[in-house]
């Protein structure tokens, strides 16, 4: 709202991917590693563009050996930290210009992507996590892969030296599930509800910063949104501040140091007497028509010439070429860690961890087959691979070899079809996969028609059944929570459809409340972390002032 004059963009796309590490322990293939990331491309608006975020890393303590690698480290955070370098690297030649992690440890019983950790391993305080990621990013420096290192606080809030970029909330990268948009959200309704107090005390809401001030801090537009992100910016600074190194920066390519973009294409225009100096085109063109007095270094009698350098080695787009492999329970962190908790996938063992990665694995080559274990529906017992019969006609109705031959075969109207065995639904499984894709597609597809159609003699395929389950939705009792299988159907199905939906004024029922519902549950993690955080730094403020007295 404070940015629609400016044309902020409603929305930065994002591919979501996770990065798993398996290692073989006893002849088996087991999680130790995983980390989540969004990469915003080039077709992304600013200022998102060409950034990446590091959402989440968790890790196991089972790697093998457990021994010490030649740099004094252990072997397993030097593995770990190849995996880092190596991504980063990729992202750099494929044309991104930054990556930006929050050195956040998760809270004392919470997962962040693996569930269960072991007892015996510790959770990292800040610091000692800061320091994890500053390690193996003065590697990458040393590779010439990472340009330059900062944070958030230096970058966005301070204008020192030659630096001439508007400080604005309009700049900031905005990440799903990251510090500052939610700090923000919470700052903004703070603001409103002092000005509320203000409005009802004196009958007149008081301007929240003078035009003098708004000058004086460098800002030309003296309306009431410039003046609301200028107080936006001054509040977040405060809160971010004693933590800013949690913030971690990182460049993949040169920073023009006076508007601060990551320059991908032209030239960069170089000072060969300052070190850290370097421009883009753009303000190479507005510090030739600068008088003499102003030009680089400023304030100083003799003047500096300035060399192009010619980028050359940054792609026109972000474009990923690996093969994706789709997965809905690895989409996101949250739907991965519901699958291990919903089957008891823990972590906590090693002999558990790999039951958990040989199940997980399963899932990841076998999106057909159910996230859940299917139950027998005469004897209720868990039905395994292959030995087991399915009717056609009613959905999840399954029932286990032994109840099937017994007494003469199964009393059920309709007929049924024997489970496929393991090499059988191998067999099927590419196709199955692909087949998948598309019939989801169809149906999310005829969920949004039928939910619009007014027709009673509508041609479209099964518009009929699915305004049928609307109607059922509407009337029945039992509802998805008693067991009801048509409702858990079409709950999956409205899940699916609200994961994806972008419409404001979406007609597929529930859609707007699902999705509040999805919000509410991310931005209830969110809360929790930066409440985590903010607990944190009183704490570590009250051990300062401790100490000091």
């Amino acid at each position: 709202e404070i940015f629609q004059e400016e044309n902020y963009p409603l929305e930065f796309p994002y591919k979501s991917k996770v990065v798993l590490l398996f290692q073989k322990i006893e002849g088996v293939e087991v999680c130790l590693f995983g980390m989540y990331v969004q990469e915003f491309g080039s077709e992304c608006a600013f200022p998102n563009q060409r950034r990446v975020y590091l959402s989440y890393l968790d890790s196991v303590k089972y790697f093998r050996p457990e021994v010490k690698a030649v740099t004094g480290e252990a072997l397993r955070t030097f593995v770990y930290h190849e995996i880092l370098i190596g991504y980063l690297e990729y992202c750099k030649k494929r044309g991104f210009t930054s990556c930006y992690i929050w050195a956040c440890p998760p809270l004392k019983g919470e997962d962040y992507i693996i569930y269960c950790h072991p007892e015996i391993q510790k959770t990292p305080k800040s610091d000692k996590l800061r320091e994890w990621y500053l390690a193996m990013l003065r590697k990458a420096s040393k590779e010439n892969i990472v340009v330059d290192l900062t944070n958030l606080y230096d970058h966005f809030f301070l204008t020192t030296g030659e630096c001439k970029a508007k400080v604005t909330a309009g700049r900031l990268p905005y990440f799903d599930g990251d510090y500052w948009p939610g700090a923000a959200e919470d700052l903004i309704i703070q603001l409103r509800q002092e000005d509320g107090r203000k409005l009802n005390k004196k009958g007149t809401i008081k301007k929240t910063l003078t035009k003098r001030a708004l000058k004086a801090s460098g800002q030309a537009d003296l309306s009431s949104n410039a003046s609301k992100d200028l107080l936006l910016m001054h509040k977040l600074g405060e809160t971010i501040s004693p933590m800013k190194e949690d913030f971690i920066m990182v460049h993949l390519q040169h920073c023009c140091t006076h508007c601060c973009i990551l320059m991908v294409s032209g030239s960069r225009w170089v000072c060969n007497q300052c070190k850290n100096f370097q421009i883009c085109d753009r303000c190479y063109e507005t510090e030739q028509k600068r008088e003499e007095r102003e030009r680089h270094p400023f304030n100083q009698r003799e003047k500096h010439v300035l060399y192009p350098v010619e980028i050359t080695d940054v792609p026109t787009d972000t474009k990923d070429r690996d093969e994706i492999l789709e997965s809905e329970f690895f989409d996101t962190r949250q739907a991965f860690l519901s699958l291990c908790q919903g089957n008891h996938y823990q972590y906590d063992t090693l002999r558990r961890a790999k039951h958990s990665s040989m199940m997980v694995l399963y899932h990841l080559h076998n999106p057909t087959a159910p996230a859940f274990v299917t139950t027998c529906n005469v004897c209720h017992l868990d039905i395994e691979t292959g030995q087991g019969w399915r009717c056609e006609v009613c959905p999840d109705y399954d029932v286990c070899n032994s109840c099937y031959y017994k007494d003469g075969g199964i009393d059920h109207p309709h007929k049924l079809t024997n489970h496929p065995s393991l090499a059988e639904r191998d067999a099927q499984n590419k196709e199955a996969r692909q087949l998948r894709v598309v019939q989801l597609r169809k149906m999310l597809d005829l969920l949004v028609h039928a939910s619009q159609c007014r027709s009673a003699h509508c041609q479209y395929p099964n518009c009929r059944k699915v305004k049928g389950l609307f109607r059922h939705g509407i009337q029945c009792k039992k509802r998805a929570s008693g067991g009801c299988v048509l409702c858990k159907k079409m709950w999956y199905l409205l899940q699916l459809h609200a994961r994806a939906c972008k419409e404001s004024e979406c007609h597929v029922p529930r859609c707007r409340d699902l999705k509040e519902h999805l919000r509410r549950l991310q931005q209830q993690s969110d809360s929790r972390r930066r409440a985590a955080v903010m607990e944190m730094m009183r704490q570590r403020a009250a051990e300062v002032a401790g100490n000091s007295a």
